[in-house]
């Protein structure tokens, strides 16, 4: 996930090839290779990047989690779920059209769907439960998700080829080409961003949707109908979270459990930007995209410079798995609510 082969590769590069490699050089797969001296400069553009690129698609999924939570009060652990039904959407419809944009756009809509039908069949029973009902149903709703994924689809990763239009890689400086696809993505995170930025702050039901934020028995009391404004909140989230499996589908294996490591992070996202708030999600989900992925790629070589290799090794990678939580507990330290809180929460 954190494209640490990349890192490896750039090593290799530079221990066997010298300066031999003639600058812009890439693998077949458009992996960067890293040439001459200026190689710190080239990985840390290439793991900011793929920080960027997580922080985005983290963002599509915590900005429904997160209006899901804040308007409706309801604890969405299946949200992950809904990540991997898109991955597994786009693998089905890509392979029906054979072309990559319709199958995208056929799985973002069959995505839509499963989570309108999972909102009638069985949150919508759950909202006036406690939360422990909450999380005891969805738990129990990602375990049978989970296996029917794999009985259908088997539990052996499936790649989805990456569109003819976006392969190859562009040039960012000498000695560092950057996969078109994953700019790609970079893009329409911030794309969709923008528009759900639009959608939130510019409409009515995005009127509806902060005022539910902030105090949703108030909204219900003025004649607003809750449960509508429940199942558009859930497709705005069931949409996004699909839209991001599909495209991370051709960076990512798809696999049954994808979600749930994607949903972790994407609580750690909400906590830090604040429940309720989109611009607190788009903000924490950069941050904890650069934290991890920074963090892994060179917490060992930062303790290198005082400790000795071999316990670098071992320490390094031990806090750098825990980094993102550190930076959340000392978010809550200061601000309890979260960087950018909805009002009233």
């Amino acid at each position: 996930m954190l494209l640490l082969l990349q890192i490896k590769r750039a090593e290799q590069s530079i221990a066997h090839r010298g300066d031999a490699q003639p600058p812009g050089c890439s693998g077949s797969d458009g992996a960067p290779y890293a040439t001459g001296a200026n190689v710190n400069t080239i990985l840390l553009t290439v793991q900011t990047l793929n920080g960027l690129q997580l922080g985005l698609i983290l963002f599509l999924i915590a900005a429904g989690l997160t209006l899901v939570f804040g308007v409706m009060d309801f604890i969405n652990l299946a949200h992950g779920v809904q990540y991997m039904l898109g991955a597994y959407f786009m693998v089905l419809f890509y392979g029906l059209t054979g072309h990559f944009f319709a199958g995208l756009v056929l799985a973002v809509l069959a995505a839509i769907l499963a989570g309108l039908i999972l909102e009638i069949v069985v949150f919508r029973h759950l909202y006036d439960r406690s939360h422990l009902d909450q999380v005891l149903a969805t738990f129990g709703l990602i375990l049978f998700v989970n296996e029917g994924v794999r009985m259908i689809w088997g539990s052996v990763p499936i790649s989805i080829p990456t569109p003819e239009i976006l392969q190859g890689a562009v040039v960012l400086m000498p000695g560092l080409l950057y996969p078109t696809y994953r700019l790609a993505v970079i893009g329409a995170g911030i794309v969709v961003a923008i528009l759900l930025y639009i959608l939130v702050t510019h409409t009515r039901i995005g009127m509806q949707v902060r005022a539910g934020a902030a105090n949703a028995p108030m909204v219900s009391a003025l004649g607003v109908n809750i449960r509508g404004l429940f199942m558009v909140i859930f497709g705005i989230g069931a949409m996004l979270a699909g839209f991001a499996g599909a495209m991370a589908g051709p960076i990512f294996s798809v696999e049954p459990g994808m979600g749930d490591h994607v949903l972790i992070l994407a609580f750690v996202v909400i906590v830090i930007g604040g429940i309720g708030s989109i611009r607190g999600a788009f903000i924490a989900a950069l941050l904890v995209g650069l934290v991890d992925t920074l963090g892994r790629s060179f917490a060992t070589d930062f303790f290198r410079l005082f400790l000795d290799p071999s316990a670098a090794n071992s320490v390094g990678p031990a806090v750098s798995s825990m980094l993102i939580y550190i930076l959340m507990a000392a978010v809550l330290f200061f601000r309890p609510a979260g960087l950018f809180p909805a009002p009233g929460k």
